[in-house]
């Protein structure tokens, strides 16, 4: 293996959703040179239907506010879009437990108690600390096939963030107020909010970045055809 090679790798492989940064600020170039570096991304037709916002500073500050301020009143969160299945089945719903509960019992909060387990959701809408958020959006007229395209994009988003040094944490909660997202954000009813990704420098001191979560072996998910 070369080391072109191995740093790919290593960038795939060390990834994990960060949830608690350093408040040390991520330059714009950097931001930059991760996008311009994920757009490499394929998509059908090279139709690119990613729209992305940047969100720092005072901007950040506010957005984050009106999000929080939104879930401590108890408004009802929705998406535009279908995320999870409507009727959970194997081995799906165990995956689901495990990752929820292997993070929750790490942090110390015991099952039923709705009060630990709603400050940590609400971490969500201050992005874990992280001094940078991106914001992703996608044309309301495009279909299942642009999703997937824009799936690829926030992988590289992610993997190229790794490769410098940074951290991320993909984010479907921050879609759970799109109104209040677009709003903040001056985005046009015909976009719908798909998601979003914090970005910044990972703090060591964070129990939650001690969790990581575990995948099934290859054979499992895997038929070879070779005869």
């Amino acid at each position: 293996m070369n080391d072109a090679s191995h740093a790919v790798e290593q960038a795939i492989v060390s990834r994990q959703s960060v949830r608690g940064f350093l408040p040390t600020p991520v330059a714009p170039d950097l931001v930059r040179r991760i996008l311009e570096a994920a757009a490499r991304a394929p998509s059908g037709s090279n139709i690119q239907p990613w729209k992305v916002h940047v969100v720092m500073g005072a901007r950040r500050d506010a957005l984050s506010r009106a999000l929080m301020q939104a879930f401590e009143h108890g408004e009802p969160e929705r998406r535009e879009y279908q995320y999870y299945p409507v009727n959970w089945r194997s081995p799906y719903i165990e995956r689901r437990r495990e990752t929820g509960w292997g993070l929750y019992s790490l942090l110390g909060i015991q099952k039923g108690d709705r009060q630990a387990s709603a400050r940590q959701h609400a971490r969500n809408f201050e992005f874990f600390g992280a001094p940078c958020v991106l914001l992703f959006t996608i044309d309301n007229d495009l279909d299942k096939g642009s999703w997937l395209d824009y799936g690829m994009f926030l992988q590289n988003i992610m993997v190229m963030a790794r490769g410098l040094g940074l951290d991320t944490c993909p984010q479907a909660a921050l879609a759970n107020y799109p109104d209040i997202v677009k709003q903040q954000l001056g985005i046009p009813d015909d976009q719908i909010v798909a998601c979003g990704i914090s970005i910044g420098y990972q703090d060591p001191a964070e129990p939650a970045n001690q969790y990581r979560t575990g995948r099934v072996p290859v054979e499992e998910f895997t038929i070879f055809h070779d005869a």
